[in-house]
């Protein structure tokens, strides 16, 4: 039976490293420490909303300004990726970009800001990185459109048969009978089959 060294047990046990954490330690908590993050980051899972999002596996560019305050760590810059979604009226393939601003401080292990802010509030710097990944989730739900449309003046499906209209038959429509009517109309075209069947027993 195979036996596993304390080192082997523990690299298992070791998660992977999140995808948008930043290592801040070169800033040495002195406040106006400064570095520019220009990275592109791989995207593990969607983020964004049920019929548009910043898809799985996708390229994330991150253009930011990493600072050291006095409580934290102010992280302020441009976030963007592409998008790929569902036409909320015809539901054909849409595909697009997104760009959004953070603006976000994270507090330093006992700062007053740390002391003073519930975690649910603002992030924390936790050793010497932050992560930007909730942020993100954050500002692209809030940008992205809850209808996104693959034009804007879309006529989406035909309510009868489901086809796409801006891509059916100019004339694309469906007879419809009155329901008031439709039992009577029923009962016509029933004597017609019957009155044909009768001509052609004769």
């Amino acid at each position: 039976m195979a036996r596993h060294s304390g080192a082997d047990m523990k690299a298992a046990r070791r998660k992977p490293p999140a995808p948008f954490v930043v290592d801040v330690s070169r800033l040495g908590r002195r406040p106006g420490s400064l570095m520019q993050l220009h990275e592109q980051r791989t995207n593990p899972a969607r983020i964004g909303l049920d019929l548009v999002a910043i898809p799985v596996d996708a390229a994330v560019e991150l253009d930011l300004r990493v600072e050291s305050v006095s409580e934290g760590v102010l992280v302020t810059g441009v976030v963007s990726a592409l998008t790929d979604g569902e036409c909320a009226r015809c539901l054909q393939p849409v595909t697009g970009d997104i760009e959004v601003e953070l603006t976000e401080l994270f507090a330093y292990p006992d700062s007053a800001t740390d002391a003073t802010t519930d975690e649910d509030d603002m992030g924390r710097v936790v050793d010497d990185t932050v992560d930007l990944e909730q942020v993100i989730v954050d500002a692209v739900g809030l940008a992205l459109p809850l209808s996104p449309l693959c034009a804007p003046d879309c006529p989406g499906l035909c309510p009868d048969c489901g086809a796409a209209l801006a891509t059916a038959e100019p004339d694309h429509h469906h007879d419809k009978i009155d329901p008031r009517w439709a039992k009577l109309a029923g009962m016509v075209a029933s004597q017609e089959e019957t009155g044909r069947s009768d001509d052609g027993e004769r």
